[in-house]
């Protein structure tokens, strides 16, 4: 059964907010409030009937309006048009951010519209939720293919550092090979060079 949306709202930056949604903790969501405002007392439930009616027209979709004004709410507000010129709120502005709304009739209950609206949310959360999911699932897989290609070009540095440190020990090898080969033929040479030597000199004599 889908659960029954309320309206809240708060005040951020330039904008009043506004969103129906079935509980505080999926309103600061929403908003991407870091701290309970509820709590702090700069977020409440709305009785406006205006208000309810826009919101839940919209389920789940956070709405706005410039700050401290009695406009309409909806997704794409325009800024406030009474800046100070340092582009902060002016004296009015903010007075009428600091007062706490004025009170509404209660609005007669629509069951129908809300458990429309209410579906409307849920589906909508659906939607987001399977939106979310394809996003972890295509950064995942970006994930796995560039650890495949770092493994692959790994794989490939350390195939090349064995390859080339075997030809190397083959090399070192053959040049030990080499040296003694080198070092038996020059004691040879100097074996057969003294005996010459010694002909030589018994020639002379």
């Amino acid at each position: 059964m889908a659960r029954k949306l309320k309206t809240y709202q708060t005040s951020l930056g330039f904008f009043d907010l506004a969103i129906a949604a079935p509980s505080m903790k999926a309103a600061l969501q929403a908003w991407g409030a870091d701290s309970n405002l509820f709590h702090q007392g700069f977020a409440k439930e709305s009785d406006d009937p205006e208000i309810i009616k826009a919101t839940l027209a919209a389920p789940g979709v956070v709405l706005r309006r410039p700050v401290g004004s009695s406009g309409r709410y909806k997704e794409n507000a325009e800024l406030p048009t009474d800046l100070g010129d340092d582009g902060h709120a002016t004296k009015a502005q903010r007075k009428a951010r600091s007062h706490k709304p004025s009170k509404h009739s209660k609005r007669p209950r629509d069951p129908k519209a809300e458990q429309r609206a209410a579906l409307a949310y849920e589906k909508e959360e659906r939607l987001r939720a399977k939106e979310r999911a394809k996003e972890a699932a295509a950064q995942q897989r970006e994930r796995e293919r560039r650890q495949q290609a770092i493994s692959k070009a790994q794989n490939a540095l350390d195939a090349a550092r064995q390859e080339y440190e075997t030809k190397a020990d083959d090399i070192r090898q053959q040049i030990d090979v080499l040296e003694r080969k080198l070092q038996a033929q020059q004691a040879a040479w100097e074996k057969e060079k003294m005996k010459l030597e010694a002909a030589l000199q018994k020639a002379r004599k």
